[in-house]
């Protein structure tokens, strides 16, 4: 599944991802009629539109196939959202069948012990997505990529900590967020290494953002892009 911001405006993210995953033998298909997840209508409260939206998902990811995506939050969206969004609905079942067969990059490598070969990167550090670890409940698969990849992982203060992109939030509260974004850019510079590591494009676009416009010399790369060396 690609990501509508890896679609929009970080094509190199889900094409590190195909290339990772062929690497490792995966047959990949990209569906070329596929939307958005629906998320942010979901988390505007705008739970019709998302329906709407969530239905043409459904119907071009239907089959037995596992729908591999490289986001925490859009795979935590169909894997923990959709069930209560068609609760009671036609498409209850065809939702509860997607969410299950819907899976994180690096937990779809972690499940099948799956090797992309080693990267060129050093040292980096992780930073954990609100969605990768609270709605996915997965900090330990990203970690385990990294160091069968030969990446030097250290830890920031504070990883689990909020970025302050959020979606929606970043434009609700845009002072906050841009806040947050300080904070976790000059932990990931406190870390040592000289770029952070995401499965969230999202997170990585506004610590990038914050880093450039605060001076802070930060590099930020989504985990697919080390991976795929």
């Amino acid at each position: 599944m690609r990501t509508c911001l890896s679609d929009a405006v970080a094509p190199s993210v889900w094409k590190a991802s195909r290339r990772v995953l062929e690497r490792c033998g995966v047959q990949v298909r990209v569906p070329r009629s596929q939307t958005c997840c629906s998320q942010p209508a979901w988390t505007a409260g705008q739970p019709d539109q998302a329906r709407a939206v969530a239905r043409h998902t459904i119907e071009v990811f239907a089959g037995p196939e596992e729908v591999v995506v490289p986001s925490g939050s859009c795979a935590g969206m169909v894997v923990h959202a959709y069930p209560e969004m068609f609760q009671g609905h036609p498409e209850e079942e065809a939702a509860l069948d997607l969410a299950r067969r819907t899976i994180e990059l690096t937990q779809f490598l972690q499940k099948h012990d799956l090797d992309p070969g080693p990267s060129r990167a050093g040292a980096v550090t992780m930073h954990d997505s609100c969605h990768m670890l609270r709605v996915m409940h997965e900090s330990a698969s990203p970690r385990a990529a990294l160091d069968r990849a030969g990446c030097e992982v250290r830890e920031m203060p504070g990883t689990d900590r909020c970025c302050g992109f959020g979606g929606v939030f970043s434009i609700t509260f845009p002072e906050l967020s841009a806040r947050l974004g300080e904070e976790k850019a000059r932990a990931a510079m406190e870390s040592g290494a000289p770029e952070v590591v995401s499965c969230d494009l999202g997170c990585l676009m506004h610590v990038a953002g914050v880093a450039h416009r605060r001076g802070i010399p930060l590099r930020a790369r989504h985990i697919a892009e080390v991976l795929d060396g």
